[in-house]
């Protein structure tokens, strides 16, 4: 089988790196001399090949040469597009490089533990098999992601990960070159290091992100550079020190001209400073701009007008950065499937030290993410930036709901002028239907479904709006975005030189979305007899025996599918089936109760110990008859970055007794 060039020369580099590693000529140049010496003698016979090649394999040379080459099996690029840079591995702390593009550049970034986690001090070291809070580390460059192992938390965690990241320019032509150092320099995209905690419970917490600057190693002699960085906290400790991770960036291959540490900190200065000045610009204008819309109407004071927002490390950006045009590839295939992935992740405040009123937190895409929950915000805006990457014409909307509590929420204007309401936190969606406060009392007025109240801004990744209409009452807002009678506009320019990403921008680059982690029927069957488990151990707890009805419990399925399309398009059916179906599962003179119920998690004690809060539940699981048959059912549906929706079903049939 005949090889392609590049294939070819890939492999005789790889080979080329083992040998030298391991000095294979000085080893060869020892067994020549020591074969002459010992196996010539004094008449000096000419050495053969088959000679030369014995005497390197009693010595063990051959073998060790064959364990340190690692061949994979090749797969066809059109059967499985697999990119090189997403296979790293470590052995010790050297990397080995089995799926590297010779003609890519690529940074090696090591993480060689950490250290000064003051929070966990007296925290005592976990034994082996016990379940502990731990560590992730979540790392984002230039459309790459990676995560390391969990560690258990530590003063001094054990976080040791090495992680390869492709270095490439994204301009049309130049994708597939080498980056060198003037290239590379010009790259000004941080690495996105994100620090997630998980408890025993699996509730995660975000200890830190940070912006890692790594074009330090480009004047470094040798290509490999090693620092310390610093993590602060989030939120209100955005300014304490939570931890420091050593870290080692390495270039593959080296820079054959290094650049001098002055070109690179002047390039660095350059960027602050340009950025610094955009971002002080924006601001005067936007002060400008504010005066002008307090000058319509005084009322407008008390809008919610919300122009900046505070990230997770406490850094005011405006609030069009936080949206952009996100594509899911083949992740998502619609918009309502977009909205149910986003109501899949749980909803949390910002956590704080203290009372007081709400503390309000916009996480970067990145942090929310990896932390798997986040406020109304972060969904809003993760939401708009799906909808935008699916076509639609989508704002998110800053607000009230009942009792003037804050909200955000998602809209989408239709080409023909409808007005929909995207809810983040549910996937509900609903037509707006303006009332005309001008209609006289007797005329019909459209009753609205949607719980929003009033409605000061709304935005994208390039339009920021104020309502200015008299009344900011969402009823009877008319979402004409174009008539600056009723919305008043911010300058697009404005808005594009602050929140467009680039080199004049502080705004983080956008990751890509990844899939499911886990196999959904594995988990569901897993789920399934683990619920088997405490229902038969609770009904065992009170003196009672428990017999199974498989093929009623098969059954359920059919419900289970139902709900769960409902939920993420919005149409019914299949009930008639599954009802047709159980009818002629329960025998004449017996009685089918069923129950089913939602979760977003996979935790069976906390669904089960949910479950049996309600009546209806405890009433099947604990029931007594003649003839009862229990039946229990779990299905795991999986979204993208592992949220999951868990649908269980419990039920029974037992004989009447009159």
């Amino acid at each position: 089988m005949s090889l392609p060039p590049e294939k070819a020369s890939e492999l005789k580099q790889i080979i080329h790196n083992h040998l030298t590693k391991m000095d294979i000529h000085g080893k060869i140049r020892d067994v020549l001399a020591e074969t002459v010496r010992e196996e010539l003698g004094p008449e000096h016979r000419a050495l053969s090949e088959a000679d030369f090649i014995r005497a390197l394999q009693r010595r063990g040379i051959v073998d060790d040469l064959m364990k340190q080459l690692q061949f994979s099996k090749e797969v066809s690029p059109e059967l499985s597009p697999k990119p090189a840079t997403h296979y790293v591995d470590t052995e010790g702390t050297q990397l080995r490089k089995t799926n590297i593009d010779p003609s890519r550049r690529y940074l090696y970034l090591q993480v060689l533990g950490g250290k000064a986690f003051l929070e966990h001090l007296q925290e005592p070291a976990a034994l082996p098999g016990q379940v502990c809070s731990t560590f992730t580390l979540y790392l984002h460059f230039r459309s790459q992601r990676f995560r390391s192992k969990p560690v258990p938390c530590a003063c001094e965690p054990d976080l040791t990960e090495g992680f390869l990241l492709e270095v490439h320019r994204e301009t049309a032509g130049e994708g597939s070159k080498m980056a060198d150092a003037t290239a590379m320099l010009s790259i000004c995209d941080p690495v996105h290091m994100v620090l997630i905690k998980t408890d025993p419970a699996g509730e995660t917490a975000l200890v830190s992100s940070h912006f890692l600057d790594w074009r330090s190693i480009l004047s470094s002699p040798n290509g490999k550079t090693s620092l310390a960085v610093e993590l602060l906290g989030v939120g209100s400790e955005c300014k304490v020190p939570a931890g420091v991770l050593n870290v080692k960036l390495e270039l593959y291959p080296p820079l054959s001209d290094t650049l001098s540490p002055d070109v690179v900190s002047t390039q660095q200065s350059m960027e602050r400073q340009r950025r610094a000045e955009r971002e002080r610009l924006f601001l005067v204008y936007a002060k400008q701009w504010w005066r002008e819309f307090l000058e319509i109407r005084p009322s407008h004071q008390t809008k919610l007008v919300k122009i900046f927002a505070q990230d997770e490390n406490g850094v005011n950006r405006p609030v069009c950065s936080y949206v952009r045009v996100l594509r899911a590839g083949r992740i998502l295939e619609s918009p309502r499937q977009a909205a149910r992935f986003v109501s899949l992740l749980p909803l949390e405040r910002a956590p704080v030290v203290g009372g007081g009123g709400r503390h309000e937190q916009w996480c970067s895409l990145l942090a929310f993410l990896c932390r798997n929950k986040g406020d109304c915000e972060d969904h809003a805006t993760l939401l708009c930036s799906l909808l935008l990457g699916f076509g639609l014409d989508a704002y998110v909307c800053v607000g009230t709901k009942a009792k003037a509590v804050p909200h955000a929420w998602v809209m989408t204007c239709g080409t023909e002028g409808s007005v929909t309401f995207w809810e983040s936190l549910t996937g509900h969606r609903y037509l707006h239907q303006p009332i005309n406060p001008d209609d006289p009392p007797l005329a019909p007025q459209p009753r609205p479904s949607y719980p929003y109240r009033t409605v000061g801004c709304v935005f994208n990744h390039k339009s920021f709006l104020a309502n200015c209409q008299p009344s900011d009452t969402v009823e009877l807002c008319i979402f004409d975005l174009r008539e600056p009678s009723l919305w008043k506009s911010m300058s697009e320019d404005a808005l594009l030189s602050v929140c467009a990403p680039g080199s004049g921008s502080s705004v983080p680059p956008l990751p890509p979305l990844c899939g499911p982690a886990w196999d959904p029927a594995a988990a569901s069957n897993h789920l399934e007899l683990e619920m088997r488990l405490l229902v038969s151990e609770h009904r065992k707890d009170l003196g009672m025996t428990t017999a199974w009805d498989d093929q009623l419990s098969y059954l359920l399925s059919a419900a289970l599918s139902a709900y769960e399309l409902e939920r993420s398009t919005g149409v019914s059916c299949g009930n008639e089936e599954f009802q047709d179906a159980v009818r002629r599962a329960v025998p004449d003179g017996h009685t089918f109760k069923g129950f089913p119920i939602h979760f977003t998690h996979r935790n069976a004690r906390r669904a089960f110990a949910t479950s049996m809060r309600s009546p209806f539940c405890d009433e099947i699981v604990c029931c007594r008859g003649d003839q009862v048959r229990l039946a229990v059912r779990v299905r795991v549906y999986t979204y993208a970055e592992s949220a999951c929706a868990v649908w269980i079903m419990f039920a029974c049939k037992y004989r009447s007794v009159l």
